[in-house]
């Protein structure tokens, strides 16, 4: 008894959740908080939202609108939509689905509401059912025949397609949360020639697993610029070392070619000028830090080299590939050097062996990209289908007439096409006039 009591709430549980409007209500809710989560920056630090949203900050907090999409009430939306879809799809869809595929053989107007169709009468002598069953299967309609009787139908996949978009929501709602759970960001700004691990996360799953044993290399980084200066593109080549001194994976990688290696993508994100690698006499070296500075829109990088207590060197780079301004305390342009070029200061020779930079790279992991695309694609082909239109005829006889009876659920002007092609055809495949017999067609406006 206690077992029946269970079963019956958890099928009054269903038939509730599948509710059109409450999962209406639902996805209004997921949209509103994904347009929150786009217009306020996620994964910040606090006092970023200090700063930014002085007046809103607590309640930013308390809600999580600095990471929407790792609340547990997002989370609890999207199970609540999922939960809504699967019932909807097996308490209304399926047994919808049953009832379309079922043979629904009529012998008179009792057993059919003829009240919703209009009548055009016309007579015609000699039918046949066989003449009627070609023409039927000539329009493309699944024929089937009893005794007296015809019912035929076509466009069953316009009633599957809405189980097949549910199913879809449902896979790229699972995505989600899939990613959720799983995925991290990793951002790390490495300079050329160093080895790296991945270390720095920016945000990572509940049951997410960094690769310990993954670590990368920077071979090298350059730079491709306009002819008016601008940065046309940057490039990193970059190699993935796994458990052995051999490369595992090496690539010239840009902004719109990431790296790729185990579902782990690298992104080229930014770059940076660290510092000037200086040579004294070609047998002492030591390195400079470089400062950058933005100026009207121009940006450059300062460097200096403090000689004495009252005088300086400055080191000025407006780009990689230009020259080196060498200025004094004043900003007086005193030489312009190239890397590798040879100089005196107080006549002591010096030379800029090289100029270090750094590559920004952004690590994703997220294993649920193949699902969250697999279901986009299904939703996209399954809600051009579900437009189909499902069409249904019943023929059957009634004393000495013929009678003929549609339905559609939409299109209806090309459900009136397909009556009129069945009518044209049956009359070429039997094309006789008596006066003793009469025909009725019944057609759905």
């Amino acid at each position: 008894m206690n077992n029946l009591n269970l079963k019956n709430l958890f099928w009054r549980f269903l038939k509730k959740s599948s509710n059109l409007n409450l999962s209406l209500f639902l996805l209004f809710m997921i949209i509103i908080a994904c347009i929150m989560g786009s217009i306020i920056e996620q994964d910040q630090d606090f006092y970023y939202y200090t700063l930014n949203y002085l007046n809103y900050t607590s309640l930013i907090i308390f809600l999580g609108l600095n990471h929407v999409f790792r609340t547990w009430w997002f989370i609890f939306l999207l199970c609540s939509l999922g939960t809504a879809l699967i019932s909807c799809t097996f308490s209304n869809q399926l047994p919808s689905l049953k009832n379309a595929r079922r043979w629904k053989f009529i012998y008179s107007q009792k057993t059919i509401d003829l009240s919703r169709y209009s009548r055009n009468n016309y007579n015609i002598f000699n039918y046949s059912y066989v003449n009627f069953t070609y023409s039927l299967i000539h329009s493309n309609f699944f024929v089937f025949s009893r005794i007296n009787s015809i019912y035929a139908y076509k466009g069953l996949y316009g009633r599957i397609a809405p189980m097949f978009v549910h199913f879809s929501i449902i896979a790229i709602l699972m995505g989600s949360m899939h990613g959720f759970f799983n995925s991290f960001v990793v951002q790390e700004l490495v300079p050329v020639g160093e080895i790296f691990h991945l270390k720095n996360l920016v945000y990572s799953g509940f049951y997410s697993t960094v690769e310990s044993n993954l670590f990368g290399h920077v071979d090298d980084f350059y730079i491709k610029y306009y002819n008016n200066g601008g940065v046309k593109q940057f490039f990193s080549k970059l190699s993935l070392y796994l458990n052995d001194d051999l490369p595992a994976k090496s690539q010239l990688m840009y902004v719109n070619r990431p790296l790729n290696f185990n579902n782990i993508i690298f992104y080229q994100t930014n770059w940076e000028l660290n510092t000037l690698r200086f040579s004294i006499h070609e047998t002492y070296f030591f390195q400079q830090k470089l400062f950058k500075k933005v100026d009207s829109g121009q940006a450059f990088w300062i460097s200096n080299l403090q000689l004495t207590n009252d005088q300086e060197v400055l080191f000025v780079l407006t780009s990689l590939n230009e020259e080196v301004l060498i200025c004094n305390n004043s900003g007086i342009i005193l030489q312009e050097v190239v890397v590798g070029e040879k100089f005196y200061i107080n006549s002591t020779p010096y030379r800029i062996e090289s100029i270090i930079t750094s590559t920004g790279l952004q690590i994703k992991y997220d294993p649920s990209i193949s699902l969250v695309y697999f279901g986009f694609f299904t939703m996209i082909v399954t809600t051009f289908l579900s437009y189909l239109s499902y069409s249904q005829i019943w023929i059957y006889s009634s004393q000495s007439f013929l009678e003929f009876a549609g339905s559609t659920n939409r299109a209806t002007l090309f459900f009136e096409q397909d009556i009129f092609f069945i009518d044209k055809m049956y009359s070429s495949y039997s094309y006789v006039y008596a006066d003793n017999y009469d025909k009725y067609t019944y057609l759905l406006r």
